[in-house]
């Protein structure tokens, strides 16, 4: 039935029975007595097995007309990571809706961009999720519309506007239709909403290790325009005539009942991007993903799973900018993590727009540069070799006029493809950025010398060819298999030994070595 779950009945059965907190977003159960569906990990007491039907997703359950619970708030539920990620078909078409293709285009674009008819894009989202791609979006609007309601006090007009829609009216008419009452109501029925900076909670399922996440973030981060210590991660970021600011943090819960949930704190943010802010803030922390089905697909490697065990909770730490990550990336071809460091923030700071007060008072200084100033930008004396300096400049004219760019609806070959095509840009380089600036689950830089050394696990290497024949059966999580390796090889650092070209990183570093 297009309605059921990738899981079977009986996991989710017992999945809901205990309030397996594993599960949360990859099944939904609706109840058929009360008209509600709620999240696996919902604290009501559980309805009897003959009033319950499982639907893979919220927009499934709702287009069967349930109403999501008040209580568990399905919008709070991490995405179901293995449909949002890969080149399947149906996960590029999710990611992009995700980045709001559909939010002011029709779905015969959408169908285009994924190279498939209208029909047959329909048919495929109904028949795999249960629910047509419309119905997806529209879902994932009201949904966050209800979060805004729920946990800040943002006008709703406001709110109609963050959620994607493009009147008052439309709004009402929309939430009043799926969920029975006005967006006004729902706010009354909250009574814990403080004023102060726009705070979110961003769910995901565990195990997830965030301190592994703020300890690779903390290695790269760059002064003036990041901030990472023990509790959480700070950057400022471009918020058009604006300077933007957030900060994200583990959600605070008592020991006898965690919160599986990041804080996102905001500031700055302009008019509309709230959604898309989100979306890029649960990427880059990687809050979609499934650790279970990762670790089925790895753990039958002998090197990888003792690691799995003992580290089950990493995921891949993306980047907020791609710009950004593939600069970072050029710069730090063939020299250190600190090296690189070193010289993209003397870049940073020297092309960097300033931020204003009160910013720069908490210790902030610059934006990081755009596409376009960096095009034509003066790079000598920045310790960058002449070549690096060309690459630099190539991709930025490139990311600027659309030969290259950041978008999902292409395959990671033809990322790679298209990188490889600019001058200074090697497949080590351009699987690097598909890791760190896409969040590429099978991405995989084979060339870089400390991943071919970690993968044997005794010290000895790997050659490349060798390396990318025995991680075809990490397929497709190959990326998670390179963080885990990564981590594994900081742990225990080998001997100094000369970079290879085109390797520049050397996995996440521990604080102490930063």
């Amino acid at each position: 039935m297009p309605n059921t779950p990738a899981l079977a009945p009986d996991v989710c059965e017992r999945a809901r029975l205990s309030r397996d907190a594993r599960f949360d977003g990859l099944f939904f159960t609706a109840v058929r007595s009360t008209g509600i569906y709620c999240r696996p990990v919902c604290p009501a007491p559980p309805p009897r097995r003959g009033n319950v039907t499982y639907y893979p997703n919220a927009a499934a359950a709702e287009a069967a007309g349930f109403r999501p619970c008040l209580r568990c708030r399905p919008e709070l539920a991490p995405g179901e990571g293995s449909w949002r990620r890969g080149d399947d078909t149906l996960a590029r078409a999710l990611q992009l809706i995700d980045d709001g293709a559909l939010a002011d285009a029709p779905l015969a674009t959408l169908a285009a961009r994924v190279q498939l008819g209208e029909r047959q894009l329909r048919r495929l989202f109904v028949e795999r999720i249960g629910a047509a791609p419309v119905a997806v979006h529209t879902t994932r609007r009201l949904l966050f519309a209800k979060q805004l309601l729920t946990e800040t006090t943002l006008p709703v007009t406001t709110v109609a506007m963050e959620s994607g829609f493009g009147s008052l009216r439309r709004f009402n008419a929309a939430f009043r239709a799926a969920y029975g009452m006005a967006p006004r109501d729902l706010r009354r029925q909250v009574a814990d909403v403080s004023d102060g900076p726009l705070v979110l909670r961003l769910g995901y399922r565990p195990p997830y290790d965030f301190g592994a996440m703020l300890d690779f973030f903390h290695g790269r981060a760059l002064p003036g325009i990041e901030q990472v210590d023990a509790q959480g991660y700070a950057r400022v970021f471009d918020a058009g005539a604006a300077v933007g600011w957030l900060r994200v943090s583990h959600w605070p819960s008592p020991v006898h009942a965690p919160v599986h949930a990041l804080r996102l704190e905001l500031q700055g943010a302009p008019a509309g991007s709230l959604l898309t802010i989100v979306q890029r803030v649960r990427r880059m922390f990687d809050l979609d993903a499934d650790p279970q089905a990762i670790a089925a697909a790895l753990a039958h490697d002998a090197r990888l799973a003792p690691l799995l065990a003992a580290h089950p909770g990493l995921r891949i730490p993306s980047g907020w900018d791609g710009f950004e990550i593939a600069v970072r990336a050029v710069v730090g071809q063939q020299v250190s993590v600190a090296a690189a460091r070193t010289v993209t923030t003397r870049l940073a700071a020297r092309h960097g727009r300033p931020v204003p007060e009160p910013l720069a008072a908490a210790g902030y200084a610059h934006l990081f540069p755009d596409a376009a100033t960096l095009a034509d930008a003066d790079l000598d004396r920045m310790g960058l070799p002449a070549a690096r300096a060309a690459a630099v400049r190539s991709i930025a004219r490139a990311v600027v006029d659309g030969t290259v760019g950041f978008r999902v609806d292409g395959t990671l070959e033809d990322f790679i493809a298209r990188w490889t095509a600019l001058p200074g840009i090697g497949p080590w380089t351009a699987q690097y950025i598909a890791l760190r600036a896409l969040g590429h689950p099978d991405a995989f830089p084979a060339g870089d010398l400390v991943l071919q050394r970690a993968a044997t696990g005794d010290g000895s290497r790997l050659a490349e060819r060798a390396l990318r024949a025995r991680a075809e059966a990490w397929r497709p999580w190959r990326g998670y298999a390179v963080i885990q390796l990564w981590r594994d090889a900081m742990a225990t650092p080998p001997a100094p030994a000369a970079p290879t070209p085109g390797s520049i990183t050397r996995g996440p570093r521990r604080r102490s070595a930063a």
